[in-house]
């Protein structure tokens, strides 16, 4: 699990960034790549890196401003003339449908694919057998959401070791064990397949913030995750332009880290106004509220560590 940042500007798009987009590779889980907004040229910077549009399996809109959607209708047309066949599910707030469906039919574009799109509220907006995905409501302008990714448990490993120690040679049986039944050995002797499983590992945690200003929807959506990634357009000392146009300090983004008591910050949505050194000043900032703060640059990439079982 990673997490590559594809546009890491606010509003418009600058020499230094791009406007907003962040890949969450899932390349080992489930061989897909998930994507959270997708601003005006997501899929040229896609083409910097080695994401496949065809694996390309969801795409989550936290809002409907254009710095965060413009890019969709591209990237759809570009999945389905690359090869993409398999299905894909867009999820945003209300009037997504109308946005991709009014820009495919009128530039003549036709998918390969069958594309799902799912308007939500708040609540839980998608579930599997591997992953849930909530929604909450933010402080913003227009409608904007934050989610929380959740990978469910992962089951313990077979404690191999111990079986060949009692003679048990690989097979149908170790499947037998691993889910925890009774079984028979070829001599007798009866086992508890549950004593021969590591305890499972906790799933990792995943929270990504809209656009939005300080809010106690960002502190629950972010509750103890592993990464969050949150907007800190501007810096401390103009907090005022940031609740005028609705967005965050990188103090605010700090302490919401801090409450939900995250174990690490990526900052991202960074005007343009701050260039060189003023990025590290921005960094130092976060920190004196928040210790482990990293800023977010296009291509910048985070690994998302898995945990070790309890």
């Amino acid at each position: 699990m990673e997490l590559l940042f594809l546009g890491t500007g606010s509003g418009v798009p600058s020499k230094g960034r791009n406007v907003s987009a962040v890949a969450l590779q899932l390349l080992e889980e489930r061989g897909a790549t998930w994507l959270f907004d997708c601003g005006e040229a997501t899929q040229h910077q896609i083409l910097h890196t080695s994401i496949r549009p065809r694996r390309i399996e969801r795409i989550f809109i936290t809002h409907l401003h254009g710095d965060h959607i413009f890019g969709l209708p591209g990237l759809l047309g570009s999945r389905s003339f690359q090869g993409g066949e398999t299905p894909l599910f867009v999820y945003g707030p209300t009037g997504i449908r109308s946005f991709v469906e009014t820009a495919l039919a009128v530039s003549g574009t036709r998918l390969k694919y069958d594309l799902h799109i799912h308007e939500f509220t708040e609540g839980v907006i998608f579930e599997d057998e591997q992953f849930i995905v909530t929604a909450k409501l933010l402080d913003h302008g227009l409608p904007s959401y934050g989610f929380r990714i959740v990978e469910k448990d992962l089951p313990g490993t077979l404690l191999v070791d111990q079986l060949r120690a009692l003679g048990v040679r690989p097979g149908p049986i170790y499947q037998q064990i691993k889910r925890g039944e009774i079984v028979t050995l070829d001599d007798g002797t009866v086992i508890d397949g549950r004593n021969f499983v590591a305890p499972p590992k906790k799933g990792r945690i995943v929270s990504i913030i809209g656009d939005t200003r300080y809010c106690e929807a960002s502190v629950e959506l972010a509750k103890q995750a592993d990464v969050l990634v949150h907007e800190a357009t501007f810096r401390a000392k103009e907090a005022h332009l940031a609740h005028d146009y609705y967005h965050s300090t990188t103090l605010q983004a700090a302490e919401v880290a801090k409450r939900a008591e995250v174990k690490q910050l990526i900052l991202t949505h960074i005007s343009s106004r701050y260039q060189g050194e003023m990025c590290d000043e921005l960094v130092e900032e976060a920190k004196t509220i928040f210790p482990n703060v990293s800023l977010a640059f296009d291509f910048s990439s985070f690994p998302v560590l898995k945990k070790s079982a309890e």
